[in-house]
């Protein structure tokens, strides 16, 4: 070979070699390809059309230098491309019908024809996954693809007993717990004509019958859980490690019905209605010994006696997160088991603190707000929180929940879940009020939504009950949807704070990073890419009347209600899951390295892939915020 074709063959394979997914073909391939490549110039302002009878349709063209522009139906934006990128018209044509590329630079390309681009595609599975679409599928693929085997992805099925142990309402206590101590288990089913009626437990016994000096001749259905809810055995061992850590349950009733999961018997249900069950796994089952558990966590929380013995749990969470990720467990689930870990602590300090104030003079519910109350938080989350209080508060009952506050509070702070700056928290007098008081307050921000008012509130409406009496939770919560959804100046204020803070993508889809500070070069990946995503959810649901808080089920109820398309939702959800999935890997290299906890990253420290799927990602928010101005911003008039 010619000493200069050679030459030129190298740089063409160097180009290559940092373009996805031609990083992932080996030497020889990547030659080969090299070698087949037309090199083509075009001034700013060329049209390559699509469609069956159009010649620049087919093929695989790279931007070696220059940018494009994808633009389908309408001329509407589709993607714009940079150096290193590829588009192929053909192929999208099933997604975005008469798309078109304009080149919006003079641009130099490599050009791949249609012959030799599908035979790679035949041939190479991971070049075909990447290009069988654009960017919404490749954030698909990315937001459910699991890197490594998982042993909390498998199904229920495969370690529940079948071997079920039950008995009949009408049984004693007492012939009920001989069966039991024959058998060696701890747990026994009660059926009525082969359908779940109850579950009685060792605890049952002991605290319900002999405890209550109940006569142990009474039918076991006085102290059985009736209408135990249940889990289905296609469900995974992730879903009935977070049933038991948020329940306090060891053990859990398989039922062959699809809508069993986590869902006990209705009061007043018929027989005929009620699933079957088809085993049971228990606490042991689920490995219980291993320090990385999360039911392990929690149960060792509820049985710490002081501050610093729930402190020694919590100090355990970085590293648990590091083991977690390696492991292939999903950031959906590892932003789950945190937040349930924050729940217990938030549980015990509360309990602490009555054991040491005395009982509470009258009922309240302590509420999470934030990435607490939507069940999303990473490491280092701060403090975000309330106390709502029965109205029938008094004056001279006020100290109490000051105090009890003041404890939590501190405590919380104590174990790294460290004080909110804005001062969202049950210590100050806002965020700790009776219910009317609550409501007035609604009212207020919502008839006055001052631009500094939402953006200090619009947390709020991401609450959950913690602790205490979810009633007063569901009262407040209904409110404040009446309140809101009915008020299209509020929802307009909501909108213009969201359109606030677009993601960071610039022209050309370069990150738009902090240009100085102790941050700079870095992107904010929570207030940037995953709040847009969760402000969007909320300001949907809020008009709609949809109560869901955690993001991913939110986004699924605007599809089901049809606020938003089934493919609008789907992309949502994938965008989100490929950010979070980003930052929880972002904050294991961070604890490897022991640097502090942020929510920044360093776009450079990504591979190209990560970085594609990202700024995929970023794309599809945009996208969405677009649709958010369009629909709520004429409400400001």
């Amino acid at each position: 070979m010619h000493a200069g074709k050679k030459l030129e063959l190298q740089l063409i394979i160097d180009f290559l070699q940092a373009c996805i997914p031609f990083d992932s073909l080996d030497a020889g391939e990547l030659g080969s390809v090299a070698g087949l490549l037309e090199i083509q110039y075009f001034r700013k302002g060329h049209v390559f059309l699509s469609g069956d009878t159009c010649a620049e349709s087919g093929g695989l063209r790279i931007l070696r230098s220059g940018a494009a522009e994808l633009r389908g139906a309408e001329d509407q934006l589709v993607e714009r491309l940079g150096e290193g990128e590829s588009f192929n018209l053909k192929g999208l044509l099933s997604e975005q019908p008469d798309v078109k590329a304009v080149l919006i630079e003079d641009s130099l390309l490599y050009f791949l024809n249609e012959a030799s681009y599908q035979s790679l595609r035949e041939r190479l599975r991971d070049f075909d996954r990447f290009f069988h679409s654009q960017c919404s599928r490749r954030v698909r693929r990315a937001a459910r693809y699991d890197p490594a085997p998982n042993d909390m992805l498998r199904q229920v099925g495969d370690l529940m007993s079948r071997d079920l142990l039950s008995v009949e309402p009408c049984i004693s206590i007492q012939q009920t717990a001989q069966i039991m101590s024959e058998r060696r288990v701890s747990s026994v089913l009660v059926l009525e004509s082969e359908r779940l009626c109850g579950i009685v437990t060792d605890r049952d016994i002991r605290s319900r019958a002999v405890a209550a000096g109940l006569d142990l001749q009474s039918p076991v259905s006085d102290i059985m859980t009736a209408g135990p809810a249940g889990i289905t055995e296609t469900a995974s061992l992730f879903d009935a490690i977070l049933f038991m850590t948020e329940r306090g349950f060891h053990h859990i009733p398989v039922l062959n019905d699809e809508r069993a999961l986590g869902v006990g018997g209705a009061k007043g249900s018929t027989l005929a209605h009620r699933p079957s069950v088809v085993g049971i796994i228990t606490a042991s089952d689920l490995m219980l010994a291993r320090q990385d558990d999360p039911v392990f966590l929690v149960q060792h929380i509820r049985r710490e006696t002081s501050l610093s013995g729930i402190h020694s749990v919590v100090q355990q969470l970085p590293n648990l997160l590091v083991q977690w990720q390696h492991v292939g467990v999903r950031a959906y689930q590892i932003s789950r088991i945190l937040t349930a870990v924050s729940d217990a602590v938030t549980r015990r300090l509360i309990e602490l603190a009555i054991k040491a104030l005395g009982e509470p003079p009258v009922a309240f519910c302590w509420l999470g707000f934030g990435s607490q109350g939507r069940g999303e938080q990473l490491l280092g989350a701060d403090q975000d929180n309330g106390l709502l209080i029965s109205d029938e508060l008094s004056d001279a009952d006020k100290p109490w929940f000051e105090a009890m506050a003041t404890r939590v509070c501190d405590g919380l702070n104590s174990c790294g879940y460290v004080y909110c700056n804005g001062g969202i928290m049950a210590t100050t007098n806002e965020w700790r009020q009776p219910l009317a008081s609550w409501r007035r307050t609604v009212d207020r921000w919502t008839q006055s939504p001052t631009a500094d008012a939402v953006m200090r509130v619009s947390i709020f409406f991401d609450l959950r009950s913690v602790y205490g009496d979810k009633k007063l939770c569901d009262q407040l919560q209904a409110h404040m949807l009446k309140r809101a959804g009915d008020n299209s100046i509020f929802l307009a204020a909501l909108a213009v704070n969201v359109l606030d803070a677009p993601p960071p993508l610039g022209i050309f889809r370069r990150f738009v990073v902090e240009h100085n500070g102790e941050h700079r070069d870095e992107l904010n990946l929570k207030k940037r890419a995953i709040l847009p995503i969760v402000d969007m959810a909320r300001i949907h649901c809020l008009a709609n009347d949809i109560s869901a808080v955690n993001t991913l089920e939110r986004l699924q109820a605007l599809a089901d209600s049809r606020v938003l398309t089934i493919g609008e939702s789907r992309n949502l959800q994938d965008a989100w899951s490929v950010i979070m999935q980003v930052r929880v890997e972002a904050q294991a290299r961070q604890v490897v390295a022991a640097d502090d906890i942020s929510h920044y990253l360093n776009p450079d420290a990504l591979s190209q892939l990560e970085r594609k799927l990202l700024r995929d990602a970023f794309k599809v928010v945009g996208d969405a915020l677009s649709a958010i101005g369009m629909r709520y911003r004429p409400g400001l008039g």
